[in-house]
């Protein structure tokens, strides 16, 4: 039984070799350069040399810099020296790329390298048939850990765990322990937890080593265990996973099943990954074809509901002969409104996305942004009312349209913040599906208010 992957001090991009990364912190042009030229000669040597040392996210940043043909290349060239973890880093599309331009058998070979987390990572997105292939050529007790892990739900804390861990009984001594932990050949790199069990697995507690190491060798376990008080259901939802991580400033967390048995162990890497799909569908890295076909429905949507808005303006036509004043400002309300929904959308669609607003926090914000509709409508009213009635000096037709201004302002923030909710609790992606239903409120509710009243205003019923 081993335990965590990463070293979770290993050197981040922003403490990496200075030739790699830019000052913007993106993968410097003369080191892309450079990688490029290398890949072209097909020039191994400095490759291995130059690659090789990357840490994953290095790897992963560089890879997403490349051109598509030129990582393929890369990937070929590195041959076995090839770091797979590095995939865990990229977009979904560019993995996918790499993955199915390899044959099965190098797959194979480089997921024995993994550990469970990181090769469940890569081969949970392959075709069924592939993936079995690839697990048939692994030993048995790999095998069935993967299978494990693969068994549980997309999107729990079960997918994104390792099934390598370090457990003991709680009768053994801390002398047992620490000849275990130097002994074993089999037991991880790195570690910064000791789980204890029973002869059924249930887990019991846990030790961090610096107990184990402070402790006399003939303490039992059981005396200086710690109850594990935020072990992780393996059903749980990842996003709910890595919340338990930030709000108990976790480093390493048990995974049980139903029964209470130890199935697997969360690291603070792993979060990482699980906090990336709470994001969204979209990736910057996915072909034209499969953006657009993400697009494409919503855009639909959007013309039915422009086709809504227009009506809303054929039902005041009559008004809009009498006052062509109207038209001209009519953009103005439905700008203003679509611009100030947007600023409050992108603040929901970022909160809803690293999960800083839940059903807990939703009515406190809702009344917060009703409130900053409400000034910002009162504030632009005056302006936009003061220029109206100078610009075609009718103190009438700006006192209409400062109305339908705070009217719209109002509508855009509420709107702005309880669209993406509900889009969010119905499953849709709320940064990419928002705007289409925004633009139709604030449009609909800016030209209704805006015309309605100056119909009502000038007695034009």
């Amino acid at each position: 039984m081993e335990g965590t992957h990463e070293d979770i001090t290993a050197p981040r991009p922003d403490a990496a070799h200075p030739d790699i990364y830019g000052d913007d912190g993106s993968i410097a042009p003369a080191f892309l350069t450079h990688v490029g030229a290398a890949i072209a000669d097909r020039d191994t040597l400095t490759l291995k040399h130059d690659v090789e040392q990357l840490h994953q996210s290095e790897l992963g940043d560089l890879l997403e810099a490349l051109m598509p043909e030129q990582r393929l290349a890369l990937v070929e060239l590195l041959g076995k020296e090839f770091d797979f973890s590095a995939l865990t880093e990229v977009d979904d599309a560019i993995r996918e790329d790499i993955i199915d331009a390899l044959p099965n058998e190098q797959i194979a070979q480089a997921v024995q390298e993994l550990d469970s987390d990181d090769a469940v990572y890569i081969l949970e997105d392959l075709d069924q048939e592939d993936r079995d292939e690839i697990l048939a050529k692994l030993p048995f007790t790999e095998r069935i850990r993967l299978r494990r892990a693969l068994d549980y739900p997309e999107e729990t804390a079960g997918r994104r765990m390792q099934t390598e861990f370090v457990a003991v009984p709680p009768f053994w001594t801390v002398g047992q322990t620490i000849d275990y932990l130097r002994e074993d050949n089999d037991l991880p790199d790195r570690f910064s937890q000791v789980f204890v069990i029973d002869p059924t697995f249930k887990l019991l507690g846990a030790i961090d080593l610096d107990q184990i190491l402070r402790g006399k060798r003939g303490v039992k376990i059981a005396d200086i265990m710690h109850e594990t008080r935020h072990a992780i259901p393996a059903t749980m939802d990842q996003e709910e996973a890595a919340r338990e991580f930030e709000q108990y400033d976790l480093l390493s967390a048990a995974v049980v099943d139903e029964n209470d048995r130890l199935v697997g162990v969360l690291t603070i890497d792993d979060v990482d990954l699980m906090r990336m799909g709470g994001v969204g569908d979209e990736e910057l890295s996915d072909r034209v074809l499969t953006t657009s076909r993400l697009r494409v429905p919503w855009l639909l949507v959007n013309l039915v509901t422009a086709f809504v808005a227009a009506s809303v303006i054929g039902l005041f036509d009559h008004t809009i002969e009498k006052i062509v004043a109207l038209a001209v400002l009519m953009p103005i309300v439905a700008g203003m409104g679509g611009n100030a929904a947007s600023q409050t959308m992108t603040v929901t669609v970022r909160a809803l996305a690293t999960k800083d607003l839940d059903i807990y926090n939703a009515g406190r914000i809702i009344r917060r942004e009703m409130g900053v509709g409400f000034i910002n409508g009162i504030v632009f009213a005056m302006l936009i009312g003061l220029v109206a009635w100078l610009w075609f000096n009718d103190p009438n037709i700006g006192g209409v349209i400062a109305c339908a201004m705070i009217i719209n302002m109002f509508a855009a923030a509420l709107g702005g913040i309880v669209i993406p909710l509900v889009l969010d609790r119905f499953g849709a992606d709320p940064a990419v599906a928002s705007a289409v239903f925004v633009t139709a409120v604030t449009d609909i509710v800016g030209f209704f208010s805006f015309l309605g009243l100056a119909t009502w205003w000038f007695g034009l019923w």
